[in-house]
């Protein structure tokens, strides 16, 4: 699909003309492989980025201009900067709602630019100023080829950089206790961000986003908005026999590696060097948080602590 020429411009003129301008890259980056395209836009105009979860690794997660997750487990400063931006460059996503919150409060200040193959997204959940339907490689390398003229965005960027000194990721641990969130810092740090990762639903899955710095595209695998319990290990063995010498790491929940735990005997049998890393808290973490937050403790279903495996026998 080749992008209508003058929505191109039309795109090229408001960021040229943006002093707050943010990009909101979706999993339609990967899909179109279009990240070297984006990195080279990204470098070029000194435009931040924030991520759906679809779209982690569309630029490396190190880089300074990258600000991370958008949406109610995002980061602040991501949040922050969707909020205040006068400009929002979102590049093959849906805008679902747990990135957006509530639709008619979403980026208030912004003029939005949305870019999708399908035609039927644009405008869909979010009003859109500015509708670009085409592969999102080609739009970009049109982008690319006419953009003369690069945002002023030094001031921008010191105020970026003052939300994330302020409000950056953080967690309490207290003595002898080995938290979640530390355990996924650790993999990170142990893989240098370039190991492939799976994750299950649920609290781990957001850990995995929050904490697990991707360098490298197509490196993260999760379910998005299906919200499929038990993704995890059967989508590692789908990746260590997709990338045979690379390093597989499902990070996984207690509750949703019991959807598939039977996939263990496919692991063995073909001899796949698969880690799982099981955050087992006892509980369906992600479905207490909701009944903590939103139905005053009232919790119903989420206690799976007794009963379960012995997982340390079962590996």
């Amino acid at each position: 699909v080749t992008p209508e020429a003058g929505a191109v411009a039309r795109v090229v003129e408001a960021l040229s003309r943006a002093r707050r301008p943010v990009i909101y890259a979706g999993g339609g980056v990967l899909s179109a492989a279009a990240t070297a395209e984006l990195l080279v836009l990204v470098e070029r105009t000194g435009v931040p980025v924030v991520t759906s979860l679809m779209g982690k690794g569309v630029i490396p997660e190190d880089h300074p201009l990258a600000l991370g997750m958008l949406g109610m487990h995002g980061t602040a400063y991501a949040n922050l900067a969707v909020s205040e931006c006068d400009l929002l460059l979102a590049l093959g996503t849906r805008f679902s709602d747990r990135s957006t919150g509530r639709f008619e409060t979403f980026a208030p200040h912004a003029k939005v630019v949305h870019v999708d193959i399908d035609a039927a997204e644009i405008g869909k959940n979010v009003r859109v100023d500015i509708g670009v339907v085409g592969d999102l490689k080609s739009v970009l390398e049109a982008l690319l080829s006419d953009l003369e003229k690069a945002p002023e965005v030094q001031a921008w960027q010191r105020q970026i950089a003052h939300w994330r000194e302020a409000y950056p990721l953080r967690y309490e641990c207290p003595e002898g206790v080995i938290k979640p969130q530390f355990v996924v810092e650790q993999i990170c740090e142990l893989t240098r961000g370039e190991a492939v990762i799976t994750t299950d639903v649920g609290q781990n899955q957001m850990w995995a986003a929050q904490y697990y710095r991707c360098r490298r595209p197509r490196s993260f695998l999760s379910s998005g908005g299906l919200g499929t319990m038990g993704f995890g290990l059967p989508a590692a063995i789908g990746a260590q026999i997709g990338r045979p010498g690379e390093t597989v790491i499902d990070i996984a929940g207690d509750g949703s590696l019991q959807m598939t735990v039977q996939e263990l005997a496919t692991v063995a049998q073909y001899q796949l060097p698969i880690k799982i890393c099981l955050l087992n808290n006892g509980y369906l973490g992600m479905v207490r948080q909701w009944q903590e937050l939103f139905y005053e403790h009232r919790y119903s279903q989420v206690d799976i602590s007794q009963g379960g495996p012995d997982y340390v026998k079962l590996a």
